[in-house]
């Protein structure tokens, strides 16, 4: 080998070392994480997020399993222990009839959830069937679809709730229904926008090309890549939808009170000598419900960052 090549071959094959030991921790990594794991591992390492998701754990999992950490019934009427203050006993004290407030809590999370969560849900479940498919056809489909959502959209949601309720009834069906015709608008239109900016990708236009249905190119192929802001969405409308239970109960419009709902166990405390004079009647339901709000919120804000293509790194 002559000398003027010499230091130039050197100097490659050390390089070469060097990005050949770059590449094997890179295919290293990507072996042992899996390429589906970078969003599981950004959401992990959101410290708001994480904690999100362990305070929702905590009150579900302590709403599912009330029985086993609770020996009161949270509808049990007892005049002789009527507001008693938090002690070992009555861990959240009693309320003016003397039920277990602790009992009322973690069986009112139950409902509460249930409608919030469910409501949720269902909303998601129309909003998409509706805006993946008129998003990706369009023509009059689309517009009827945009029309609907905007009649919905056009009044406070707050209002429109309260008008519903008083026509159909106080029941916690009703309020699921209400909850989810009034809810499904905002979903919709983010599925719609979705697909608007979807349907013109290399890969949809292939799949077309090979004469694959409207309704399998739409679901199958096009929906997965909208599940991000689409689970987030459902997280933020699931905190809205308890806040609104909580609220309706609160003023005797929402869940019956003989059903047991953290909005329920606010309403007594409408009076203002509860407010002043038996704090552990409405203090610690109301901190129940902001800490599992701030969760689903903070879960959601973790979904969002970790989902968002823009900031994978």
């Amino acid at each position: 080998m002559s000398g003027p090549n010499y230091p130039t071959t050197r100097r490659r094959t050390r390089l070469d070392a060097q990005f050949d030991r770059i590449r094997s921790r890179e295919e290293a990594g990507l072996a042992k994480s899996g390429g589906g794991s970078r969003a599981v591992k950004k959401f992990l390492n959101n410290r708001l997020a994480l904690f999100g998701l362990i305070v929702f754990a905590i009150i579900i999992l302590a709403s599912v399993f009330a029985p086993l950490l609770t020996p009161y019934d949270p509808n049990k009427i007892d005049l002789r222990g009527m507001l008693q203050a938090p002690s070992w006993e009555h861990w959240f004290g009693t309320d003016r009839t003397g039920r277990d407030l602790f009992a009322r809590v973690l069986y009112g999370g139950r409902i509460s959830i249930l409608v919030g969560l469910g409501s949720a849900i269902l909303a998601a479940i129309i909003g998409v069937l509706i805006g993946v498919y008129t998003g990706y056809v369009g023509g009059w489909l689309d517009a009827l679809a945009m029309r609907v959502s905007e009649i919905f959209m056009s009044f406070p949601q707050i209002i429109l709730v309260l008008m519903l309720v008083s026509i159909m009834g106080q029941s916690l069906v009703n309020l699921m229904l209400i909850f989810t015709l009034t809810g499904w608008g905002g979903i919709y239109r983010m599925a719609r926008a979705r697909m608007l900016s979807l349907r013109e990708e290399e890969y949809v236009l292939a799949l077309r090309s090979f004469g694959l249905s409207r309704p399998l190119i739409a679901y199958k192929h096009m929906l997965p890549n909208a599940l991000g802001p689409i689970m987030v969405n459902i997280t933020l409308s699931t905190a809205a939808f308890i806040l609104q239970e909580a609220g309706l109960s609160f003023l005797g419009l929402g869940v019956p009170l003989s059903i047991p709902t953290w909005g329920n166990i606010l309403n007594v405390a409408q009076d203002i000598r509860v407010l002043q004079n038996n704090w552990w009647i409405w203090l610690p339901v109301g901190t129940v419900i902001s800490l599992f709000v701030l969760s689903v919120n903070f879960i959601g804000d973790g979904l969002r960052d970790a989902t968002d293509p823009s900031q994978q790194g």
